[in-house]
């Protein structure tokens, strides 16, 4: 029962690490300057992706999708490291 709490909480918490990330990892603005519309379009065009905004929607989301992984390793390792101090 103790195992399946653990996994639990841990699944809680990359969900809302996640979540936060959502909520803080973004870019400043959303409208694009000329010159990023430019970049995605060559970028979605050299990727074969119709809609340059689909592809900006993945990017964005793998780069949420790493800021809270990061934040979830490091927050167990400390777990451990004060659970062994």
């Amino acid at each position: 029962m103790a195992t399946l709490a653990r996994r639990v909480f841990k699944v809680a918490l990359f969900i809302g690490l996640f979540y936060l990330s959502l909520l803080y990892v973004r870019p400043y603005h959303y409208e694009w300057t000329e010159s990023e519309s430019r970049a995605w379009f060559g970028a979605s065009r050299w990727l074969g992706v119709r809609d340059p905004e689909d592809l900006y929607f993945v990017v964005w989301v793998t780069i949420e999708l790493i800021a809270a992984a990061l934040a979830y390793v490091a927050i167990m390792k400390l777990w451990r490291w004060y659970r062994t101090k």
